[in-house]
């Protein structure tokens, strides 16, 4: 099976590499579980080598073919898939639909996103914000709930790295972890606060006027080309510039909106999201989702540059 993805399903939208399988509405979290096939459970059996038991650790395994996800410390607790959906269902209510869920690296890591039971009009457009929970069964990392607004208009995620508000909350597998997920509930407490810090940050960005001179020297610091950099290098990232420059001025759904900070982090989040890279590595578009709810850094930077 190509690439990282192991199996996935998605609503209406071709899954990545074209695998997984396609639905033409958000199902609830018993189908969702078995569409993306995490219908599986993990166990923790004794860790032995040639010399014996290992103590202070297990192996994590996939009980539906034994096939080994990790090796972790025996203060490690497993967050089953199942517990992954009932909380989401728990957290959204009665009636949550889930987008797209899928496992990465033989089961190494899976994810869930459904999207949040209300819409938020912001700058006089609709902001749809989802929540992404995410899990690793490796110990290679935490349990992550992430916030990620999409605008609704062109598909573009929206979430800035707010100094005012928190956009993802995270939990070690370790101690309470029954008792961390329950504290994770106030998750949607932090999706209003974010919101609503967003939406006033938006508004301030319509009224940042920015010239076009800024506009270049923004989208050079964002795409810097090295003085030692070869001439395919340079040729290379001018037609990412160039590219970059099209999305701010030539945008159709950004026309409206005048010479502004918000019609950059626009172009940016376009950009960085939907633009061809000149290299596509065999990974791209699972590293493209991992960044679009972790926080993507060219945004990111592209907003801390306008607001600096």
């Amino acid at each position: 099976m190509a690439a990282n993805v192991e199996t996935m399903f998605s609503v209406r939208e071709k899954p990545w590499h074209g695998l997984g399988v396609i639905v033409e509405d958000a199902p609830s979290s018993k189908d969702a579980l078995r569409l993306a096939r995490l219908d599986w459970r993990v166990v923790q059996k004794p860790l032995f080598t040639d010399s014996g038991l290992v103590e202070g650790y297990k192996a994590n395994i996939r009980e539906s073919d034994d096939s080994v996800l990790g090796v972790v410390t025996d203060r490690y607790k497993v967050v089953q898939n199942t517990e992954a959906f009932a909380f989401t269902d728990n957290l959204l209510g009665e009636g949550v639909k889930y987008e797209t869920a899928g496992s990465l690296q033989g089961g190494k890591k899976v994810w869930i996103l459904a999207r949040l039971p209300r819409e938020y009009i912001m700058s006089g457009e609709r902001i749809t914000p989802y929540l992404v929970f995410s899990n690793t069964h490796d110990g290679s990392g935490a349990v992550k709930v992430a916030i990620t607004p999409v605008r609704v208009v062109c598909n573009n995620t929206l979430n800035l790295a707010l100094n005012t508000a928190n956009r993802c909350f995270s939990m070690v597998h370790t101690g309470d972890i029954k008792g961390k997920i329950d504290e994770a509930k106030h998750t949607l407490f932090m999706a209003d606060e974010y919101m609503e810090a967003l939406g006033n940050e938006f508004d301030n960005m319509r009224e940042h006027r920015i010239t076009d001179q800024q506009v270049e020297e923004y989208i050079e610091m964002l795409l810097p080309i090295d003085r030692k950099a070869s001439s395919v290098t340079v040729r290379n990232i001018k037609k990412l510039r160039e590219d970059m420059r099209m999305r701010y001025y030539d945008a159709p759904d950004l026309s409206q909106l005048g010479n502004n900070a918000y019609r950059f982090i626009n172009a940016v989040s376009d950009f960085a999201t939907h633009a061809n890279p000149i290299r596509r590595s065999k990974n791209y578009n699972e590293n493209l989702f991992m960044r679009t709810y972790e926080g993507n850094p060219m945004i990111d930077k592209a907003y801390q540059l306008l607001t600096a």
